[in-house]
């Protein structure tokens, strides 16, 4: 059996500006992506299909017995069984959208033909499911996947040791600590949610961890930094000051003092120093964030929301983040004030007003970047934002000046 995760276009849409640079299943949420995920716990091959412009780096395995699942559907058990018996042709529905379909050895190669064939032999979902549909959705469910998660991942595996005799632990039975793991003078607490600390990852003096939380392979909580729960960090990451409610996807730091809260953070970007976001307004409203898919700002039903960045952007010390802002692809923010609350991508500047971060400046600064961690920013990489810096073009309204 193959399974093959197909980018539902309407939740790509309401994903971006996270899915300008990866499918939706390349989301990370709890301890895993949703493809790893779907790779752990069907132990079956699991590639992509995805826009042109992204197949290159995400590719697709077609095989003879291909099982297509919507990107952004999170695996339980009960529900893979359920996929996994579907018959040739019939197809898994929840209200109006796909979640999957036994496509065998039809050669479906893009997601209109899918949704075609999928409609002849439909059976609702008996099942319940989440759906990662939602840039929201992402750090609401995270404390959830982290506990789904952490039971996968160290099934059958036994914790390594904590030494440090001056670091306190609560709970220490909901803990688990990979190979290589370096931990001094801090304090975990598991007593709300497990703590899981990936292959030689670090956590610094005074460290504060309570759970559920994730931390990747070869990344860091620095000196005294607080990790207030439902926090998920990805590989090669470094990360201080007070961060809740929060996902990190990966090779992005976060090192220095700082709020982060109800926010999304996607792969090499870097957060300068007391940088704080908002993730509550004063008034106490519901928080509306920049949608795509509608060209405006949509309301997230949600009383927290704070800063969502997509991939390879930046901002200066001291910067200020208002309530539900949005950051595209490769920008960069600095200086006093608080920038707009959607700032497209390959935008320079803050609230003094900004410019366009010229295409060339964005692969010297990329490159750059991915060679600090050993990444070859090659061709693949140029060609994806390439295509993001021209797709991203409409938003931005300051080159349209004379």
């Amino acid at each position: 059996m193959n399974i093959i995760l197909f980018c539902d276009p309407v939740i790509k849409q309401d994903l971006l500006p996270l899915t300008f640079t990866r499918p939706v299943s390349e989301i990370r949420v709890g301890i895993l992506t949703i493809s790893e995920k779907w790779r752990e716990i069907t132990n079956l091959p699991v590639s992509y299909l995805t826009d042109k412009y992204l197949a290159q780096k995400y590719t697709m395995e077609d095989n003879h017995s291909n099982f297509y699942v919507n990107g952004g559907l999170l695996p339980t058990d009960e529900l893979v069984q359920e996929i996994l018996s579907l018959k040739l042709g019939e197809a898994l529905y929840s209200g109006d959208t796909l979640l999957a379909m036994n496509g065998d050895n039809l050669n479906l190669t893009n997601i209109t033909d899918i949704k075609d064939a999928a409609t002849s032999k439909r059976r609702d979902c008996t099942n319940g499911c989440n759906l990662v549909r939602n840039l929201w959705d992402i750090f609401l469910l995270n404390g959830e996947e982290i506990r789904r998660d952490f039971a996968l991942v160290t099934a059958g595996k036994v914790s390594h040791p904590i030494y440090d005799k001056h670091t306190i632990v609560y709970n220490e039975e909901n803990i688990f600590i990979e190979k290589g793991v370096k931990i001094r003078a801090a304090i975990l607490n598991a007593e709300n949610g497990p703590i899981y600390i990936g292959k030689n990852a670090q956590i610094h003096e005074g460290a504060v961890i309570k759970g559920p939380f994730a931390l990747g392979e070869e990344s860091h909580v620095n000196v005294g930094g607080k990790m207030r729960g439902d926090v998920s960090i990805g590989p090669f990451c470094k990360v201080g000051g007070e961060v809740a409610a929060s996902v990190i996807f990966g090779y992005t730091n976060k090192g220095h003092e700082g709020y982060l809260g109800n926010s999304v953070l996607g792969e090499w970007c870097n957060i300068g120093a007391d940088t704080n976001t908002s993730n509550l307004k004063n008034n106490y409203a519901e928080v509306k964030i920049w949608n795509y898919a509608k060209g405006g700002f949509k309301s997230t039903g949600q009383q927290f929301c704070g800063l969502i960045m997509g991939d390879h952007s930046k901002c200066g010390i001291n910067t200020m983040f208002n309530t539900g802002t949005v950051v595209g692809v490769s920008a960069n923010i600095f200086g006093a004030g608080f920038p707009r609350n959607f700032i497209p991508s390959f935008g320079w500047g803050g609230a003094a007003g900004f410019e366009t971060f010229q295409l060339r400046k964005a692969y010297e600064v990329a490159e750059k970047v991915m060679e600090r961690r050993h990444k070859l920013f090659d061709d693949t990489e140029k060609a994806i934002l390439e295509h993001v810096f021209n797709e991203t073009q409409q938003y931005r309204v300051w080159d349209k000046k004379s």
